[in-house]
């Protein structure tokens, strides 16, 4: 039995590809790769000839059974992504879960990936984070997304596409409020950059600059909540006072949530 090996890729110097990783794709019987004319030119940079097949994710279903197939059969495969760590925000997670579901043994050549080389970069808080990848272009789909992020208290991580980036300022700062974030532009490439600033600076700049380069944008998450200012039966009692002047319960609530830190569903429960 073959094995699929995961090979992370640079994202954008060659130079940061490993030894190992070279020598992993020097050594394997055949390569799948999201684009093959992106691949070809690291294999030309190696001075390597190998067979290439196309897997992405409008063919991964039946990619997954002829690569499969062929490694059931003794052959060992690579697959690597376009520019960093396979299977992260990609279509190679469903080889990946189609080699386990037949026990053929996946090794992970780990390399270069965008998601914590960002993180590292912002100097925003790094202890917990969570990857959010590219938001859908579906409006409702999107508008759902960003919806669940609201109460984050993590960094987050997101990728976008040079046109699309002011669309999706926009909907953050809309959504989320004004967060800080930093911008990190053509990581590891000649134009480098990253751009610590919030969502409100960043739109600001961005409409009078116009975006160029593939970006990852590192998102502050929500703040936790102060103590609460006085007692619960106190703030109840407020929430209470404010309905008796003609307040619906719901605004109440809000209101009275906003000035003492407790939550608006555990006032309102409590009124009712």
């Amino acid at each position: 039995m073959g094995r699929l090996f995961i090979v992370g890729t640079p994202i954008g110097n060659l130079g940061d590809l490993s030894p190992r990783a070279a020598e992993v794709l020097a050594s394997v019987d055949f390569i799948a790769a999201e684009d093959t004319r992106v691949s070809i030119k690291l294999l030309n940079h190696l001075g390597l000839k190998k067979p290439l097949v196309s897997c992405h994710e409008h063919n991964i279903r039946e990619m997954s059974q002829q690569i499969t197939a062929r490694l059931l059969a003794g052959e060992d495969c690579a697959i690597v992504t376009d520019a960093g760590m396979p299977c992260i925000s990609d279509p190679g997670e469903q080889l990946v879960d189609a080699c386990h579901r037949l026990n053929i043994p996946v090794v992970a050549v780990p390399g270069p990936t965008a998601v914590a080389t960002a993180v590292a970069l912002s100097g925003l808080a790094t202890a917990r984070f969570t990857f959010e990848g590219f938001l859908s272009v579906n409006k409702s789909s999107r508008a759902q997304h960003l919806a669940e992020l609201r109460e984050e208290h993590r960094t987050m991580v997101f990728y976008e596409a040079p046109h699309k980036l002011l669309r999706t300022l926009e909907d953050l700062l809309a959504t989320l409020g004004d967060r800080e974030l930093a911008i990190c532009r053509e990581i590891t490439k000649l134009h480098e950059e990253t751009r610590r600033t919030t969502l409100s600076q960043a739109l600001e700049y961005y409409r009078g600059h116009p975006p160029k380069g593939e970006f990852v944008l590192v998102v502050a998450g929500a703040p936790y909540q102060a103590e609460p200012s006085i007692p619960f039966e106190e703030a109840v009692a407020r929430v209470q006072a404010l309905i008796a002047g003609g307040l619906p319960p719901s605004q109440a609530a809000k209101q009275v949530a906003k000035e003492t830190g407790y939550k608006r569903a555990e006032l309102y429960r409590a009124t009712l």
